[in-house]
């Protein structure tokens, strides 16, 4: 089984590689676009960790770039079985304090689509595209093997700063347990491959208004350490 995993930042890249092989053997590849590979092999299971870049934009480009470069490296193959967006983001209130761990069962655009009088409309309702992507099936075992919420992640362009923001996401979105940045672009790429995907999140702070103070990345980056520790032996049973 073949597996990519795309975080936003180096920092969420390390802590995914940590927790796959710990201790373990982790050789670097170069692909195009300037990105890195970690790739951590193990019993039936290969898993390439990259870190590419902040936002849906970026992130879509380089899960693209990998995944094309795979299968132009083996032709006729799958690129991957796989493909996980990762990394740290922000709970909503009652569904996913600090520290707690997230998987999608849906990855939402929260953003993408139009804003009218009577508040946003999704892009579907204006007649063209998508903004939700439902994950890989196994997304739920996912889930439970990492005693992970299993509830929407959106994607945002802007992090949540102010509590009326909060306030608008949470009445569109109201089962919604995290925001981040990158999760759609992923999804996007994946499902243009025609490979399945699933969403990982550990939460570092709140959404609602920007409280530095409060932030607790350190910890959160942590928990997605042993988040991929727990995911090792689930994917190396689907292996099999």
């Amino acid at each position: 089984m073949r597996v990519l995993v795309v975080t936003a930042v180096r920092a969420e890249a390390d802590s995914a590689a940590a927790g796959l092989a710990p201790g373990g053997p982790v050789t670097a590849h170069r692909i195009p676009g300037g990105h890195t590979l970690h790739r951590c092999a193990g019993a039936g299971t290969t898993v390439d960790v990259m870190a590419g870049g902040v936002g849906p934009a970026a992130a879509a480009a380089a899960t693209a770039t990998a995944l094309t470069a795979a299968t132009a490296a083996a032709p006729g193959a799958p690129a991957y079985d796989l493909v996980v967006s990762a990394g740290i983001g922000g709970g909503f209130a009652g569904i996913a304090p600090p520290v707690t761990l997230v998987v999608a069962d849906a990855i939402v655009a929260a953003d993408l689509g139009a804003q009218t009088p009577d508040g946003h409309l999704p892009v579907e309702e204006l007649g063209f595209g998508r903004s939700v992507h439902p994950p890989a099936a196994l997304s739920e075992r996912i889930a439970e093997a990492l005693g992970a919420v299993h509830g929407p992640v959106l994607t945002v362009s802007t992090v949540t700063g102010t509590a009326d923001r909060a306030a608008e996401l949470t009445a569109r979105h109201p089962r919604a347990a995290v925001e981040a940045m990158e999760g759609f672009g992923v999804a996007e790429a994946a499902a243009t491959h025609g490979v399945p995907v699933v969403e990982i999140r550990a939460v570092s702070n709140a959404v609602g208004p920007r409280d530095r103070a409060a932030w607790r990345i350190g910890e959160a980056l942590d928990a997605l350490r042993n988040a991929f520790r727990l995911l090792r032996p689930v994917l190396e049973e689907e292996a099999r």
